[in-house]
């Protein structure tokens, strides 16, 4: 039998691995217009969070008295994941992903606004570590002004005010809701872009185009229930992984080497959300993950 640590060990590994897949897949289907791709995230990432609804909440599992959180949370989860969705296909994958490792930067400036929390020294020298890895992988970006670079970004400002929200949400709201919420919003934002034109997939891309949300929607549940049975300060840094995986899949499918730019930044963004993620559990504040794609 194995503890609770090791249950979250493997949960944690299951969601790193799972989220990598959905990574590549979203980067494969760039053949398909985003709000389609957006579409399949959400309607078949319903599937796998269906099955957290209690049966004595099926027909109800929508009332909620704290609907205007439950929207900003939405609109806020669909920027980023739009904006994750366009940098997967235009950038190389390691790219995305090392500048997607720049959300506690973001969550820590954040929450001393909307939180009204503390943030000492350590994290302040954080922070301004991220940053510089930030502008190191991002260089190129902003010297040619090339928009795409700044998409990752997007998605980290986004996803902190998702985790902001999601922390307040969470004191009363369970998160098989939260999560439904935002798949639906997802799915219905995807769905409002047919009349600008849809490509009917063939039945193989039919099935890879749903493993995204089916994915998306597994790589959430492993990642909560992997912070439920173990103590966080052994299975977050089992997130990093996602960047090796991102360097080794995109040297073997796309052809994609990483630069030295890339490596040095990415080092300095991973060793800031270490940090960031350390004083948190000093002071004793679990954190959600901030790395997924939604």
């Amino acid at each position: 039998m194995l503890t609770k640590n090791q249950l979250g060990f493997l949960y944690m590994f299951l969601s790193v691995c799972t989220f990598s897949v959905m990574d590549l897949l979203v980067k494969w289907s760039s053949d398909y217009p985003t709000g389609e791709v957006l579409f399949f995230r959400g309607f078949f990432g319903l599937l796998p969070t269906y099955f957290l609804i209690p049966r004595n909440k099926l027909k109800t599992f929508y009332t909620t008295k704290r609907s205007k959180e439950h929207l900003f949370r939405c609109l806020m989860g669909l920027m980023a994941l739009i904006a994750i969705v366009v940098a997967l296909r235009e950038l190389p994958l390691a790219v995305v992903v090392s500048l997607s490792y720049a959300a506690p930067l973001f969550i820590t400036v954040l929450s001393i606004f909307l939180l009204s929390e503390k943030v000492g020294i350590f994290r302040w020298l954080a922070v301004m570590i991220g940053f510089i890895g930030v502008i190191i992988i991002a260089e190129p970006g902003f010297k040619g002004m090339n928009y795409l670079y700044f998409l990752p970004l997007i998605f980290c400002i986004g996803m902190a005010f998702v985790t902001i929200t999601i922390r307040k949400l969470s004191t009363t709201e369970p998160i098989w809701l939260i999560s439904i919420f935002f798949t639906i919003t997802i799915s219905i934002a995807g769905l409002a872009t047919i009349p600008m034109g849809w490509i009917m997939p063939n039945v193989q891309d039919f099935a890879l185009l749903a493993l995204i949300g089916v994915t998306g929607g597994s790589a959430n549940l492993f990642l909560t229930q992997s912070y439920k049975l173990s103590e966080v300060s052994l299975v977050a840094p089992l997130k990093y992984l996602a960047l090796i995986f991102a360097i080794i899949f995109g040297y073997l499918i796309w052809n994609e080497i990483p630069t030295i730019k890339t490596l040095i930044g990415a080092s300095l963004v991973v060793l800031a959300s270490l940090i960031i993620f350390r004083r948190e559990i000093y002071h004793k504040q679990t954190i959600p993950s901030t790395t997924s794609h939604e």
